[in-house]
């Protein structure tokens, strides 16, 4: 099952997204189940949230990632939420 991970990041918060970048990357090649992601950009096109998506067997799975995604360990984000998505071009 696909799920979308969109994420906005706190105001003010882009030092906080910088300095666990590693450990996120890092997560994401670990664990195996992203298929795409990316920084959401502001207009002045720096980072300021995440757009993932996860390929896992259930939303449960999903949200375990999330819970322990380092960038939300570190407290990053505003708001985050899971939907289910099908893909149909790419």
């Amino acid at each position: 099952m696909r799920i979308a991970l969109m994420a906005h990041d706190k105001p003010g918060a882009l030092q906080t997204r910088i300095d666990n970048r590693d450990a996120h990357l890092a997560y994401i090649a670990d664990t195996g189940v992203v298929e795409m992601a990316g920084p959401l950009l502001n207009a002045d096109e720096a980072m300021c949230g995440s757009l993932i998506i996860l390929d896992v067997a259930d939303m449960a799975a999903a949200q375990n990632w999330a819970d322990n995604d380092p960038y939300n360990k570190a407290g990053l984000f505003a708001s985050v939420t899971l939907t289910a998505w099908k893909k149909v071009i790419g």
